[in-house]
């Protein structure tokens, strides 16, 4: 029987190259891509960073290749990276909004863009380092599963995959947590078994989004009006795309008590600042709904929902169903209800679906 095909996204980090080195003892053809996503002007910049999507990256996923004694390749997947990350990225800011780039280049880089690509040239698979497992479920449906590795779980960031980019994926390292990770490098004799996690945005790897929209967009941040719930000026701010639902630091306004972002109006230019109380919600909106596990939902469906990457998640109710919207309902009030964010939906640890949090 021939061996099955795979390509395997090698980022240069511990992770994918482990699950190059998984399914290459597994006996499958294995086949490393790096995709190229940086952009010229800002090559020098991630050189020196790093990260994923820096390109000393390459090097490190080169060299795990080649202790591998596998094939090695560079793919220039720069345009679609622009068009689905950066733009979206800039837009989403510009408008008020938090977006979640991580989740929108898995969909249609790491997925949509290098699958076709990956398929067209016979492979029957791609795999990443993700900690997440996949599994088909009663009703035929693929879906994903927390990992097993404490605190790692990345089903979350890989919630709007399709059905279809789920039957040609796999993710060899939901089995494992992330010591036995390590593990695997070292007793492999791969050159990153110490390499330590990326943690900041690929393309702001300073983390000053801010500056960062300034130089993609060439525009000034707009400085704006501190408001309170009822529209009373407390102060300037620097620009919406500086802050987020929930912040408390850096705002730069002393009122003699803590403040926190409760909203961000974007038609007025102004930033709502309230007690830590009025950060907490009890309902959401979102759209854009992906169906994983569920090929539906129901009103008055208990769920377990994820608000954002670093929530634990919260039981909710299903309250109203659209075409392709839902509202949530939560019985104990949740922090920082983020427009642009994600909400995931879960049971039992499994993936249902989720969309993106317009309210």
């Amino acid at each position: 029987m021939k061996s099955k095909t795979v390509v395997v996204g090698m980022s240069g980090g511990v992770d994918s190259s482990v699950a190059a080195c998984l399914l290459k003892n597994k006996g499958y053809n294995v086949i490393g891509v790096t995709m190229q996503i940086w952009q010229e002007k800002d090559a020098c910049a991630l050189e020196k960073e790093g990260g994923c999507c820096g390109l000393d990256a390459v090097e490190d996923a080169r060299r795990v290749a080649r202790r591998l004694d596998i094939p090695y390749y560079v793919m220039n997947f720069r345009d679609e990276f622009q068009e689905h990350v950066i733009d979206y990225f800039v837009r989403e800011y510009r408008s008020g909004k938090t977006p979640n780039p991580c989740i929108a280049c898995n969909r249609y880089v790491k997925w949509e863009s290098l699958l076709r690509k990956s398929l067209a040239l016979g492979a029957d698979y791609i795999a990443t380092g993700h900690y997440a497992r996949i599994c088909r479920l009663d009703n035929g449906r693929y879906t994903l599963r927390r990992s097993l590795a404490t605190g790692k779980d990345q089903t979350y960031a890989l919630y709007n995959l399709t059905q279809e980019q789920l039957a040609h994926t796999l993710f060899p390292t939901g089995e494992y947590d992330k010591s036995r990770i390590r593990e695997i490098a070292e007793e492999a004799g791969l050159p990153v078994a110490d390499k330590p996690d990326s943690q900041e945005i690929c393309f702001v790897p300073d983390g000053d989004y801010a500056a960062f929209l300034e130089r993609e967009t060439g525009e000034m941040e707009r400085p704006g009006n501190f408001v309170d719930r009822d529209g009373n000026v407390l102060g300037r701010h620097k620009g919406i795309s500086c802050y987020t639902i929930g912040q408390r630091k850096g705002l730069g306004i002393a009122l003699g008590e803590p403040v926190f972002v409760v909203e961000i109006r974007p038609e007025s230019n102004e930033v709502v600042l309230g007690s830590g109380g009025d950060v907490f919600s009890r309902r959401l909106r979102a759209e854009k709904i992906n169906h994983m596990g569920a090929d539906h939902f129901e009103k008055g469906q208990q769920v377990t929902a994820q608000i954002r990457y670093n929530h634990r998640g919260a039981p909710a109710v299903i309250a109203d169903v659209g075409d392709d919207s839902l509202e949530l309902e939560f019985p104990e009030p949740v922090r920082a209800v983020t427009p642009g964010q994600a909400v995931v939906l879960y049971e039992d640890g499994y993936v249902l679906g989720g969309g993106t949090i317009v309210r």
